[in-house]
């Protein structure tokens, strides 16, 4: 089992920058890849980035790319998202994920198995 929180969503403005965490506890941390994964009210949860074992490698989703970095310390068991130049359509709940899969599968298409509760991030305009 991995247990996984999240922390440090929040209501900002459009513009402004957040850090989200994500401490992990249980199972070795570096054995899985990270991902976070974001469901707005009304519409499915949606991929938004995710980072492999070693963090060698990332995937970002084409709507936050540019803005939104993924970045893990495996020495902290911790997988941090930075979120700069907010929009209102960042809005929705962030939830952090610990998945596996081969190394030729897109980091976004791994099975994620273990998740987080979420942390509510608002954007207002």
């Amino acid at each position: 089992q991995v247990q996984l929180v999240e922390s440090g969503g929040g209501l900002v403005q459009a513009g402004d920058s957040l850090r989200l965490s994500c401490a992990a506890s249980g199972r070795t941390f570096s054995a899985y890849a990270m991902g976070w994964f974001r469901q707005a009210p009304g519409k499915e949860r949606e991929f938004v980035a995710a980072i492999s074992r070693s963090g060698g490698s990332t995937d970002i989703a084409d709507s936050v790319k540019g803005r939104f970095t993924i970045s893990r310390d495996n020495a902290k068991n911790t997988v941090y998202l930075q979120m700069n130049s907010l929009k209102p359509e960042d809005t929705a709940v962030y939830t952090c994920a610990a998945g596996q899969g081969p190394g030729w599968m897109a980091l976004k298409n791994y099975d994620y198995n273990y998740w987080g509760q979420g942390t509510q991030v608002t954007v207002s305009s």
